[in-house]
């Protein structure tokens, strides 16, 4: 089978050689960690998402469409010392990062975000205006020709957002007005927050018409991270009024408009939002994190095969040792595998408290485990 045919079968749960070898990425310091421990540096791109052949990670391409805005905010450093920058980002945001450790663009802590670009109205729509979805330069040059190309892939297809907004209703919002400023609005100021939403809404509709209309994409992916450990950063009754209905009407434009598959993006414990996520029309839901109690077998009994599962495979077993990787991997993969509508992969991208000789045997073990040769 091609890699995507191999996709639309798992997601359908139709039967198929094995499902996708996909992983989610790797910071920079566990690169340059698995180097020193004998990764071969000729051989690899470092791009885990789009797939690695000397892995033989299955290949999926994003399409390249600019969801972010346009024109961004020119960067700037703001203020700089020996231990800490703080920067304006192309979002508008203002942050505060820990110099120390930063290996080829990742850092080993959370910025501290000091500063959003919207905080009443009259800044929204300031904003507004640098999210034309009929600008030009959103879709990459010869698009046409790549179009052309893709209609004859082996290999999946998928929208996500370029940048850091994925999409989502409310990674968007929290990347206008931070995540404080944003649990407050929906309360002081819900009347901003319901346009902000349907802005969006009507921003994603219009500017994947062209996508849509050139080429099939086998999937969307919203990026959200709404929860943290233990909850949704909102409340049910919180995502029925705000969420839900702007979802439902992207949801169905995609659907109606050829989109296969469509999987929602999040940290953290989501669990209660989940009936309302499906009713949205969200086949999906990545990376299961199993710290967060997101633990996918359970998430399967509870809300069936209706629901795909992507993720879930604790990656801090990966820190421990082949038996850790063993139990991990043995007592949910084959279950799961069996059961259709899974893709097993990392529950994040990969830390660097994981030796290279642990994330050899854990690919091992995949490998057999997918191909259905684990113990003969």
């Amino acid at each position: 089978m091609t890699g995507r045919e191999r996709f639309l079968a798992t997601m359908s749960h139709k039967p198929t050689d094995r499902p996708p070898n996909w992983e989610m990425g790797i910071w920079g310091q566990t690169a340059d960690r698995w180097f020193a421990e004998g990764m071969p540096r000729d051989k690899v791109y470092l791009d885990f998402f789009v797939g690695e052949p000397y892995f033989d990670f299955d290949l999926r391409r994003d399409m390249g469409v600019n969801t972010e805005m346009v024109p961004p905010f020119d960067e700037e450093t703001l203020e700089e010392d020996e231990r800490y920058v703080i920067v304006r980002h192309a979002t508008g945001v203002v942050s505060k990062a820990l110099k120390e450790g930063t290996v080829r663009g990742t850092r080993p802590s959370m910025d501290q975000y000091l500063d959003f670009p919207v905080k009443d109205r009259q800044d929204f729509l300031k904003i507004k205006e640098r999210y034309d979805p009929h600008s030009p330069v959103r879709y990459p040059l010869f698009w046409e020709s790549n179009a052309r190309a893709w209609r004859n892939r082996d290999y999946v297809l998928a929208w996500h957002a370029q940048g850091e907004g994925h999409a989502g209703l409310y990674w968007r919002a929290r990347q206008w007005m931070g995540t404080e400023g944003l649990s407050l609005a929906f309360h002081d100021n819900p009347k901003l927050v319901h346009e902000m939403f349907d802005f969006h809404a009507d921003f994603v509709i219009e500017v994947t018409k062209r996508a849509l209309a050139d080429v099939e994409i086998d999937y969307f992916y919203f990026g959200e991270d709404i929860a943290y450990k233990t909850a949704p950063l909102v409340s049910p009754q919180t995502y029925r009024e705000f969420f839900v209905p702007r979802y439902k009407r992207m949801i169905e434009h995609l659907k109606n408009s050829g989109v296969k598959h469509v999987a929602l993006d999040s940290d953290g414990n989501l669990e209660v939002l989940l009936p309302m996520v499906m009713e949205c029309g969200f086949d999906s839901i990545v990376p299961c994190e199993i710290a967060a109690g997101m633990e996918p077998l359970e998430l399967r009994r509870k809300f069936g095969r209706k629901l795909g599962l992507w993720g879930g495979i604790d990656k801090r077993a990966l820190s421990r040792d082949k038996k850790a990787i063993e139990e991990e991997m043995l007592r949910k993969v084959p279950q799961l595998l069996e059961d259709g509508g899974y893709i097993p992969h990392l529950d994040h991208t990969f830390p660097p408290d994981i030796p290279y000789e642990n994330f050899l045997y854990y690919l091992e073990l995949k490998h057999k485990l997918l191909e259905g040769s684990f113990g003969s």
